[in-house]
């Protein structure tokens, strides 16, 4: 099996919401989290992983990244939602081991 990469969106309570991407979603986020990763996430405290999309390859990624972000906010919410309408932190569900059970995409 091939590389996995990672499209991922993080909020707040408000939700002030960033998109990223990784090929490592459980450290990735871990990162965010306990506030490693300095800049716009540590300074909105965008510590809930509230989304992701798995693909095959980092050209995909970045495509797909470049994609969202270009979207209204309304739009992002409104597809984070379809899978997460409580914008619960999906990031116990990573580190039990159920990764795979999100949106995937080629």
């Amino acid at each position: 099996m091939g590389d996995q990469y990672y499209v991922y969106i993080l909020a707040n309570e408000r939700p002030t919401i960033y998109i990223g991407i990784t090929n490592d979603l459980l450290t990735r986020a871990y990162e965010h989290k306990s506030g490693e990763i300095e800049g716009f996430t540590e300074k909105y405290k965008l510590h809930k992983l509230v989304y992701y999309e798995i693909t095959n390859s980092v050209e995909a990624a970045i495509a797909r990244e470049k994609q969202l972000k270009k979207w209204h906010r309304e739009w992002k919410l409104n597809l984070i939602r379809q899978s997460n309408p409580e914008l619960r932190d999906l990031y116990r569900d990573l580190v039990d081991g159920d990764i795979d059970s999100e949106i995937s995409s080629e």
